[in-house]
């Protein structure tokens, strides 16, 4: 099989530039590991910056989302059994859009089998080949046979665990890395958000987050040990834990019900360097973790598809290598900042086994900066809402 552009990895970044490649006139095979049916099944987080609305919205894939997503002009963050907010629209003129990850990625699944895209289900052993040569190519098994790709270019999009990252010789890759000494227990329920915009909440117990991902489905978290299982927790003690960590005010009115879903989820904070090699450029998780704080997983993964989808079709529409070769940089300054924004709201609303009596008077007086300086709210403001590209 031939195409320009092999794809590794069948999430919403590696659809995201197949539909995108294809509105270009610029050919693609996705492979992807698993399922769609396995794919659709990882419930993720659905907050969107305006930079991704906007690659939907190019990639022709946007009337759902436009149709059903919800509009924030705002956040809450809450300390102290109070809560104040932090207006985007006042401090930026835009905002965010709520629609879940997995309905990002069913509308993407949906184009690329509308328009007869590649993708090849299930593909195992994934190995790619001879990229530092003009002639790469990617090798797979599926269903007990043998298959090969040969193309231009390889996009790996594959994560975390990936084959992507990890063909990067250890004598050109470095990597950066913090751990949190915590993680988040989760849960959906089919009950109303308690709130219209989400919850950010300090709490001398810990964190918590009330999020939703529509009028009657709602994501819940709480900061716990990461020695915890999802079975230690019954729905009661979680739904009590979660009111003892946000404002009475929200607590009263909170709608709890069974879980739909369960899941603990560690923190950490990942960067590798560089985020191309030869003919083969990382996207995504493949490249870089984030903490799930500053909602910058999935829109950190788009700006990434950004920069590599303008390269790709300069050279390949205007004969142009400049895109491309200077993808990693220009994605990597962005991923930066990004990482230091959710690090930056990381350490301001958890709880750290070992912080100090001086360490907890600084979070709370970083804490009282932010709700009483209209410059540090215009700057989580344009952090929040995603830094232009």
């Amino acid at each position: 099989m031939r195409t320009q552009v092999a794809i590794i990895g069948g999430g919403p970044s590696g659809l995201l530039l197949s539909q995108l490649l294809h509105k270009a006139g610029i050919d693609s095979v996705v492979l992807e590991r698993k399922t769609r049916d396995y794919v659709l099944g990882r419930i993720r987080a659905g907050v969107l910056e305006q930079g991704l609305v906007g690659l939907m919205r190019e990639a022709g894939v946007a009337d759902r989302m436009e149709a059903e997503g919800f509009i924030h002009d705002g956040t809450l963050i809450a300390a102290n059994n109070e809560a104040f907010r932090i207006d985007f629209a006042k401090h930026t003129g835009t905002h965010v859009t709520v629609y879940g990850q997995t309905e990002v990625t069913r509308d993407l699944y949906d184009a690329r089998e509308a328009t007869g895209g590649s993708i090849l289900f299930n593909a195992e052993d994934v190995t790619i080949h001879d990229v530092d040569t003009d002639h790469p190519y990617v090798t797979y098994r599926t269903d007990g046979q043998d298959g090969r790709v040969d193309c231009d270019f390889i996009a790996g999009c594959d994560g975390f665990h990936g084959v992507s990252r990890q063909t990067i010789p250890d004598t050109v890759r470095k990597e950066y890395e913090k751990v949190y000494p915590f993680g988040w227990l989760g849960i959906l329920s089919e009950t109303p958000p308690v709130d219209d915009e989400l919850i950010y909440a300090n709490s001398p117990r810990g964190f918590a987050l009330c999020s939703m991902r529509n009028a009657s489905l709602s994501r819940y978290y709480v900061q716990c040990p990461l020695t915890d299982t999802p079975e230690q927790w019954s729905d009661d003690a979680f739904w009590e834990e979660l009111k003892r960590r946000i404002p009475e005010e929200a607590a009263d009115k909170l709608v709890t019900g069974p879980s739909i879903e369960k899941s603990i989820a560690p923190l950490r904070s990942f960067v590798t360097e560089p985020m191309r090699w030869g003919r083969l450029f990382l996207c995504g998780d493949a490249a870089h973790i984030v903490p799930p704080t500053g909602a910058k997983g999935l829109n950190t993964a788009a700006s990434d598809i950004h920069y590599l989808f303008e390269g790709l079709k300069d050279y390949y529409l205007d004969k142009s290598s400049a895109g491309i070769d200077h993808y990693s940089e220009r994605a990597l300054l962005r991923i930066w900042k990004a990482e230091r924004f959710s690090w930056w709201m990381t350490t301001l609303l958890h709880r750290f086994p070992d912080q100090t009596e001086f360490d907890l008077k600084m979070q709370q007086a970083e804490l009282a900066f932010l709700r009483d300086s209209d410059t540090a709210q215009k700057a989580m403001a344009e952090n929040y809402v995603g830094l232009p590209y």
